[in-house]
């Protein structure tokens, strides 16, 4: 049997682990990087860039048949696509993006260093990879990623129900679909079907979408949104058999019949083929072993989780400062060392944009926070681009004035969520960001009348402050 000795062995070759090999690396140690399935990371294969590719192209086309008749044309016929260039056209933007992760990272690697195959521990110190080879490492950086849950009775419906790693593989689109789950994935790329012009609907079991706590955000994003597309919220699906091959779907007292459906309804770590039970580490209620989101350490063990495996955080920048921790801890021969977390930020790419930063409304403790905000109706420059649907609510501590977080359904709000998410870091107080400057006109300004609202009820003013100025 042979048997490979290093002092580092990262398991998954995803952001989270080719981050983690970045410090493992620079420490000086021996290594090797083991990767089970496709090469690339989720991001670039089935997750962040195929999505946005599609979302800019239903942008591209919704736009002049939402406007152009502003602007004295008439004659503008709905757009139709050839559906099979476009899913090419998407897949070969998704392409290049994963041919430049592999270029930068595994191709230059020697087949000792970047060893395919599936691993499972056989010891605590030794894995065993499914082509025989083990390596016996000091350390183990976890970073698996995740996969899309599917419901074990829904399998039965084979290719007719797919998740996005499936969607990105389709050669064609069909005329009806379901999208079941309207989280951040399910939403953007319904709404993104529906400007393609599929007949989509949209259903959610809860009463929220796309990551959504706050519920007047909540309502506004749902009021717009459902003019693009039926949305069914707060009742689960119950999916069989129609005629033609076709699939009946029940939620509540609505049914309609699809070709076939997109399952959006979250992600599992991939830690089933690890055999973790040989550790008999205490886990949670998604069976990921319990470990310091600080230290990405397991236990007190020599393991250490990171991205996506850890289901957690499941976001490429938080997978990136995981996986240099996680990186960092492994190959130290010293104390563990813990860092600090950055402020939460999420994004949901929807038209208008959904954001959540710093603490959402289900963090908040209402008897000491105060909650600001503006509905984008009014606003001037929303108004201009014809996009001045959505809410902002930013949120403070009563007492202090400091930020705590805002959640947001905004034109643009990609850019203002990390202004704020920048200025809670800094631990910045309502007053001192309305020190900033505010150009005119801009999607800003919202954001400035938002927290304008903020600062009356606040009890912590700046002295000196004449609406936002600072004396001399």
């Amino acid at each position: 049997m042979q048997e490979k000795k290093v002092d580092v062995a990262i398991i998954g070759s995803g952001s989270a682990g080719l981050y983690a090999l970045g410090r493992v690396r620079s420490a000086g140690k021996s290594w090797v990087l083991i990767n089970g399935g496709e090469a690339g990371t989720t991001c670039a294969r089935v997750g962040c860039m195929p999505s946005k590719a599609a979302i800019q192209v239903a942008e591209d086309i919704h736009r002049p048949q939402a406007v152009y008749k502003r602007y004295g044309i008439e004659d503008c016929k709905k757009i139709e696509l050839d559906y099979a260039e476009l899913m090419e056209y998407i897949q070969d933007v998704r392409d290049d993006f994963v041919d430049r992760v592999l270029s930068s990272s595994t191709d230059d690697m020697s087949e000792e260093q970047f060893i395919e195959g599936y691993a499972r521990f056989i010891e605590p110190h030794c894995l065993e990879i499914d082509n025989g080879l083990r390596i016996r490492a000091d350390k183990f950086v976890i970073a698996t990623g995740s996969t899309p849950v599917i419901p074990k009775a829904w399998l039965a419906f084979g290719e007719r129900i797919m998740t996005t790693d499936q969607f990105f593989e389709q050669e064609d689109l069909p005329a009806k679909m379901a999208v079941i789950g309207l989280g951040v994935i399910g939403l953007e790329l319904g709404q993104t079907l529906a400007r393609f012009g599929v007949d989509i609907t949209g259903i959610e079991a809860s009463e929220f979408i796309g990551g959504i706590r706050d519920p007047e955000v909540n309502k506004s994003a749902i009021a717009a949104l459902s003019r693009e597309f039926p949305l069914w919220l707060g009742e689960n699906a119950e999916i069989s058999e129609a005629d033609n091959g076709q699939l009946k779907i029940k939620a509540g007292d609505k049914e309609v019949i699809v070709d076939k459906i997109l399952l959006s309804i979250g992600r599992r770590p991939n830690l089933d083929k690890l055999n973790l039970e040989l550790f008999d580490f205490e886990t949670n209620r998604q069976g990921v072993p319990l470990y310091n989101e600080n230290t990405m350490q397991i236990a007190d063990s020599h393991l250490f989780i990171a991205g996506d495996a850890n289901g957690t955080r499941q976001l490429l920048h938080e997978a990136g400062d995981e996986g240099r921790i996680a990186g960092y801890n492994a190959a130290t021969e010293s104390e563990i060392k813990a860092f600090k977390r950055k402020t939460p930020l999420a994004i949901t790419f929807s038209d208008p944009n959904i954001i959540s930063v710093g603490q959402n409304y289900a963090d908040l403790d209402l008897t000491t926070a105060v909650i600001g905000q503006v509905n984008l109706a009014p606003v001037g420059r929303a108004h201009i681009m014809a996009n001045n649907r959505g809410l902002m609510r930013v949120y403070a501590d009563k007492k202090s004035g400091v930020l705590l977080g805002a959640e947001m359904f905004s034109v643009r709000g990609e850019h203002i969520a990390h202004l704020l998410n920048w200025c809670i870091m800094q631990k910045m107080t309502v007053g001192e960001v309305l020190r900033m400057p505010f150009y005119h006109p801009v999607i800003e300004e919202a954001l400035q009348a938002a927290l304008n609202d903020l600062y009356r009820k606040v009890d912590q003013k700046n002295s000196g402050v004449i609406t936002e100025l600072e004396e001399v």
